[in-house]
């Protein structure tokens, strides 16, 4: 998948823009990242031969400017002897020798421009790549995040919370019913002193079996 075609479309790009419309968020930064630091590899292999080429251009034109300058040390001992017709040809291979160099001094030139923008092309790359590693970094939290998130909820939906809860409101019903027995056993009658105690003690016993119960669901809640 290629996501840009130019070096100025990596530069102009609006990263969460695409990231915004990304299906796949985590996948299309990680392509991002490796198309960019691949376009930072090409750009500086580029300007290693941009270099090498510089030198070798600045070798040649030093020789051209040697040999230039012992053409006119020859023009000028034949004129001193005499030889005007060598002088003059001295000179017209010293004038050849010139223009060779100055044609050389251009092309110098345009490398030094090609340079200076792989320059500034590298120092945007390398900002683009940053912002990119950055968004991935912020991605990745928030995966995480929300894979934790995910982890809470089946652990508050687990079977056995949902059986406990059920086995509370069971237990909830029966205090309901055993209170509503005593309420229509006792309609239109005294209670006896033996009576009272008796269901004194069951409604202990109930109270301690809902202590029980909800230690254990507050625990099962909790792990």
């Amino acid at each position: 998948m290629t996501i840009f075609s130019r070096i100025t479309d990596i530069i102009n790009a609006n990263i969460n823009s695409l990231l915004e419309r990304a299906e796949d968020p985590a996948k299309m930064i990680r392509l991002m990242i490796q198309e960019m630091e691949d376009t930072l590899v090409e750009v500086r292999s580029q300007s290693v031969r941009a270099i090498a080429d510089r030198r070798e251009i600045e070798r040649k034109i030093e020789r051209l400017e040697t040999n230039g300058r012992e053409w006119e040390d020859k023009a000028a001992f034949a004129l001193g002897k005499g030889r005007e017709d060598l002088a003059r040809s001295a000179l017209l291979v010293k004038r050849k020798l010139d223009d060779q160099a100055a044609l050389l001094r251009e092309e110098l030139g345009l490398i030094e421009e090609s340079l200076a923008r792989h320059n500034e092309d590298l120092a945007k790359l390398q900002a683009k790549i940053d912002e990119a590693k950055a968004r991935k970094s912020s991605i990745e939290l928030r995966m995480k995040t929300a894979r934790g998130r995910v982890r809470v909820r089946d652990a508050l939906h687990d079977d056995r919370i949902d059986d406990a809860l059920k086995r509370y409101g069971s237990l909830e019903r029966r205090i309901d019913e055993l209170e509503a027995g005593a309420e229509v056993y006792d309609m239109g009658k005294a209670k006896t002193l033996e009576q009272e105690f008796a269901e004194l003690e069951a409604e202990a016993d109930v109270a301690e079996d809902l202590a029980r119960l909800k230690a254990r669901v507050a625990a099962e809640s909790g792990g």
